[in-house]
């Protein structure tokens, strides 16, 4: 949907990022309570916004308010007569605005705290933001600051040890403010207090399900594609891709042309898996483009990761144009007109990124995708997916009847076990990797471990280990498995892989795949390291 489309549809919570790293869990936690929200950065001009929210959260912060360059609010946001909600930073912020006081800690405060709630009978409207969560609750705190004397006006409604504004109500304007983090998990009220906000001080309906979301969003397609437009996208199999493919063929039929590219470096038997799956099952009209040799050929030799994402990128911008070039040649000789739009799974995740308060982050590594065709194809963007989670995503795939086995489907980059393959990607190592990896995602789904864990892969490694196998020495190569659980794969963390599911995949690789003698387990969280090895 476009921005003006989706604000008229939904009410909508303007959450303002200071560049914490929980900002995008506000976000999370907001669309959990049934209610449309946007994440934009501090700096945003309220005179610029195109719509007005029904209530505004001002997020944490990794800067001190007393900072050099410290992010500051747009002074209008309290013009605007809408409920504000201030967290940790965010209350900081709002008692800079409104005269308050800013201290730094005795003692910083960081981790679990118990507040102890504060009623006011005189104010019974002030009460609201912490109604339900009893005379104590456990919450979350992670600040070297804190308020030392509330603004005027404003009353105390939650107070811990080490906090005596822990949370904060203004006694008519509806402004509050909270010292600690509702948006993770360790504030075991957290979901409520955000509930409390957006539903009952803010008053926004509770309509954002993904159930509206298809109805609303097959009209809108309808509508501007129109009655003969066509589409073209290309698919992978992963859940992103599947469940937009399906949107669009749900919407104008055989009209959207999915494109599969198989690019040589695609798990062991997927093209095959994919294609019965998204032609047979869902119905989605296909086309197969073997390309595995051009690849491979053009990988040859190529041993840096940045090269490899490249190569494989501008590759498949090429096949991919040359194959829509050829459907858009048929459809326009049948009389049924030349391909208008392009179809991409973006994210919110994705959108996030690229409007960041910091920026866009530093180029870890090139992601692939297919924006590269806009410019030379000339086609009109849709973006079904675009304000969506990864996990609204799964729950609309699974009411657009799409398989567990996809919509559960483990994300896999773009450039496939090319960039699992360390160093040069040939077909031979193209084939230890698919083994490796075959029996290891094989061992975690029998083990009833897969959904479970958010990714898990095997990489093989650019070095040899001496062996023994039968008395006699081996000089072969090295697996390395990775798991990680993670919500958003913002950050994540290695997973803890029972020792006899680890034993078996080991034994089995070992002895199964030719050419590895040596298995590795990785341990690292991210950050410091990336989910992908390359």
């Amino acid at each position: 949907m476009t921005e003006l489309e989706v604000h008229l549809l939904y009410d909508t919570v303007l959450i303002l990022d200071f560049g914490s790293q929980y900002s995008h869990l506000i976000t999370r936690r907001v669309r959990e309570a049934g209610v449309y929200c946007e994440l934009l950065p501090c700096t945003q001009k309220i005179d610029d916004l195109h719509f007005k929210p029904k209530g505004i959260i001002l997020s944490g912060s990794p800067y001190s308010i007393f900072d050099d360059g410290a992010p500051h609010v747009d002074p209008k946001v309290f013009d605007l007569g809408v409920p504000i909600l201030g967290i940790c930073y965010g209350l900081q912020e709002i008692a800079r605005n409104k005269g308050g006081q800013i201290g730094i800690c005795e003692k910083r405060e960081y981790g679990h705290a118990q507040l102890r709630v504060i009623k006011h009978a005189e104010h019974p409207f002030i009460d609201r933001l912490l109604d339900g969560l009893g005379d104590e609750s456990v919450v979350w705190m992670s600040h070297g600051h804190h308020l030392d004397k509330a603004p005027e006006g404003f009353r105390v409604i939650g107070e811990t040890d080490a906090s005596t504004y822990a949370a904060v109500g203004h006694e008519t304007d509806h402004i509050f403010g909270i010292q600690f983090h509702p948006e993770v998990t360790h504030s075991v009220d957290g979901a409520r207090v955000l509930h409390n906000f957006v539903v009952d001080i803010c008053g926004c309906e509770t309509n954002w399900t993904m159930a509206s979301f298809i109805d609303k969003e097959i009209e809108r397609i309808r509508a501007i594609v129109g009655p003969s437009g066509q589409v073209v996208g290309a698919v992978s199999g992963g859940v992103d891709s599947t469940v937009a493919a399906k949107l669009m063929k749900d919407a104008i039929g055989d009209r959207f042309h999915a494109i599969l590219v198989d690019n040589g470096v695609m798990r062991l038997n997927e093209c095959q898996a994919v294609k019965e799956i998204l032609r047979n099952r869902l119905g989605i009209n296909l086309e197969v483009v073997d390309a595995s040799d051009l690849f491979l050929g053009r990988l040859a030799g190529i041993k840096n990761p940045e090269k490899k994402r490249k190569i494989i990128g501008n590759t498949f911008i090429e096949v991919f144009e040359k194959q829509a070039a050829l459907i858009d040649e048929r459809t326009a000789a049948s009389g049924h007109g030349k391909i208008d739009f392009l179809l991409q799974g973006t994210l919110y995740p994705d959108v996030i990124e690229s409007i960041s308060f910091k920026g866009p982050s530093a180029t870890i590594k090139t992601h692939h995708n297919v924006g590269g065709l806009l410019d030379d194809m000339k086609l009109k963007l849709i973006e079904p997916l675009r304000e969506l989670f990864k996990d609204e995503v799964r729950a609309l795939g699974k009411l657009l009847n799409i398989d567990d086995e996809l919509v559960w489907r483990h994300p896999f980059p773009g450039p496939g076990i090319a960039i699992r393959i360390l160093g040069e990607v040939t077909p031979a190592q193209v084939a230890i990797a698919r083994a490796a990896d075959y029996i290891y995602i094989e061992e975690i789904k029998n083990a009833g471990l897969y959904r479970q864990i958010s990714q898990a892969y095997a990489a093989l490694l650019p070095i040899r280990s001496v062996g023994v196998m039968g008395d006699q020495r081996t000089y072969e190569q090295v697996i390395a498995l990775r798991a990680v659980e993670t919500t958003d794969f913002m950050t994540a963390d290695w997973f803890p892989m029972p020792y006899n599911v680890l034993k078996r995949i080991s034994n089995r690789i070992i002895n199964e795949v030719k050419g590895v003698n040596r298995v590795v387990y990785d341990v690292s969280s991210k950050p410091p390291s990336t989910i992908e090895w390359e």
